[in-house]
């Protein structure tokens, strides 16, 4: 079974999701006060048995009904924009860039280094707590949507298009992000988990992604090989350099196997590889049903001990 992490924008552990947790409070404040001054004026005037004084009745319903919902929505209005300059503002000069790319259905990650180049992952992002962060985001086919709850808000990945979103996680711990626009049939499958940890554990982290991958001489490689999988898939340090698929580089070090679909067990991936669109309807990845056993057991191997 696969951890449960938080997926919860009123449990946050960034500086994003703790704003618009407070401006969440604050509207559902506003608006139960709007909602018992109107049903309170309606009860008022169902069940006063005498005779109105219209003067009285015009400043309950016009003071009551109108003025006060008008001025607590601008208060409101007034308290949700005072925060987008901060939300929007570009994460800081020396921050950590990563260019997330929407594809269906799965995410493209990759991590800016500071000689100016890239190096690229799949659906698990790494991120240092109480630091800064400026994703750069696009899409490949239709628009997504990249949304971690539990650390800010939401922003749409447009074909054509770039866009950004600065976060700030202030909690170390596992985090569930996932696409908040529908792009197809496996819309609700593309997910992505989000580990937050110590600049230690990160940079140790980043170090072990940059390593090359992947071993001549094992006979997962020739399976992988044989069978094709490098037209889709790329493994650093070898010459398998597909681009249509995630890159499988230190595939075994992931959480998780098809953007989050399922915890990264050998179990799951041998299921995965032979049954793929039972698990996930409308992916493009085809399913070896008849892959022989010795090379299924031998291409498993081949990418879990890829670490």
């Amino acid at each position: 079974m696969i951890d449960s992490p938080s997926q919860s924008a009123l449990l946050p552990a960034g500086e994003g999701a703790a704003q618009i947790a407070d401006l969440f409070y604050v509207m559902a404040l506003g608006g139960v006060v709007i909602w018992a001054i109107v049903v309170g004026l309606a009860v008022y005037a169902i069940y006063r048995v005498e005779e109105h004084d219209a003067k009285k009745t015009r400043v309950l319903v016009i003071g009551g009904g109108a003025v006060f919902p008008t001025v607590v929505l601008t208060v409101l209005l007034t308290y949700g924009l005072a925060m987008l300059p901060d939300l929007q503002r570009p994460a800081a000069v020396n921050s950590q860039v990563i260019e997330v790319s929407g594809v269906r259905w799965w995410w493209r990650i990759q991590y800016r280094l500071a000689d100016g180049t890239t190096v690229e992952t799949a659906n698990e992002i790494h991120l240092p707590v109480n630091e800064e962060v400026e994703f750069k985001l696009s899409s490949e086919d239709v628009i997504h949507s990249f949304w971690i709850p539990s650390l800010g808000g939401k922003t749409d990945m447009i074909p054509g298009r770039n866009t950004r979103l600065k976060l700030h996680p202030t909690k170390a711990g596992v985090y569930r992000g996932a696409c908040a626009e529908f792009c197809g049939a496996a819309h609700a499958m593309m997910s992505f988990d989000v580990v937050v940890e110590s600049r230690e554990d990160f940079d140790a982290w980043l170090d072990e992604l940059r390593k090359p991958d992947g071993d001549a001489g094992t006979a997962g490689r020739v399976v992988f090989e044989k069978r094709g999988c490098g037209a889709c898939h790329a493994v650093r340090g070898t010459n398998l350099d597909g681009v249509v698929g995630p890159d499988l580089t230190h595939f075994g070090s992931r959480r998780t196997i098809g953007a989050a679909v399922m915890a990264n067990t050998p179990e799951n991936l041998r299921r995965w590889i032979t049954h793929t669109h039972a698990v996930k309807p409308g992916v493009e990845m085809p399913a070896f049903v008849g892959i022989p056993a010795d090379e299924l057991d031998a291409l498993i191997d081949y990418l879990g001990s890829s670490r």
